[in-house]
């Protein structure tokens, strides 16, 4: 594979998602800064107006970036087969997650791109950014240096900047590490465990008046660190069933 070919190949596996945004034409600015950068591939998630003739007219030239564009009802589904989701965030508002520099980003989502993962870096609403619940499912963050007294960046910035990192790293002949592709656990596995997990706390009465939502971030923060793979998810799942099923015994005895 030549290293233009190389470059694409991992371009084609990064997903710029574009959450919950209001004004049609950010979409169409993003989708520009993205082009110049070499990258076209671009989710929306339950935008406000699109299709629409401002994003078109913003896009300057950018137009297979729009047509190419999936729309999705909820950032579950955008990021589902992703095993890597990077937020980008100005603050992260109580959810306690890995942050990374705009540079340290672009050398992971190499890493991973180069290893046939698929990745998506995810930028939320233009007034009010990522939420928690969207935060929580990111397993790192990615913040821009601006500013603090003017950290004002409107969306199509944003995404300009992480773009022009990659492109860097990229030039830069960014490595991948050598390891085995298959097994990484994607988004939505990762969340039907943490949806086997809650249900497990709660069967075998673990909360005993404690927060469950405070629980359960914590749980999600460690795993989202450990990064678990497939196989490791098998084993915990299976964990949590004979929990489960210990419990049931338990009640039907003592019933």
């Amino acid at each position: 594979m030549s290293v233009a070919q190389d470059r694409q190949s991992r371009a084609a596996r990064v997903r710029f998602v574009l959450s919950n945004t209001s004004h049609p034409g950010n979409i169409g600015s993003a989708a520009r800064a993205m082009r110049t950068m070499g990258f076209g591939r671009l989710d929306l998630v339950a935008p406000a107006a699109f299709p629409h003739g401002d994003a078109w007219a913003l896009a300057a030239g950018a137009i297979d970036v729009l047509e190419r564009a999936r729309v999705t009802p909820s950032l579950a589904e955008a990021v589902a087969d992703c095993t890597l989701v990077i937020g980008a965030t100005a603050r992260l508002r109580g959810v306690s997650l890995e942050e990374w520099s705009p540079r340290e980003a672009a050398g992971k989502v190499l890493e991973a791109a180069a290893l046939g993962h698929e990745v998506a870096i995810v930028f939320g609403n233009e007034r009010a950014g990522l939420s928690n619940d969207e935060i929580m499912r990111c397993q790192a963050a990615v913040h821009i240096p601006s500013d603090p007294g003017y950290s004002s960046l409107n969306l199509a910035q944003a995404v300009q900047v992480i773009a022009y990192e990659l492109r860097i790293a990229q030039l830069d002949g960014v490595s991948a590490r050598t390891g085995n592709a298959d097994g990484a656990a994607t988004s939505a596995e990762l969340e039907g465990f943490f949806d086997h997990l809650a249900a497990t706390l709660d069967d075998i009465d673990f909360h005993k008046g404690r927060s469950p939502v405070t629980i359960m971030r914590r749980l999600r923060k460690l795993f989202l660190r450990a990064r678990p793979d497939q196989r490791e998810l098998r084993v915990l799942r299976g964990i949590l069933a004979d929990a489960q099923r210990m419990a049931q015994l338990a009640r039907r005895a003592g019933g």
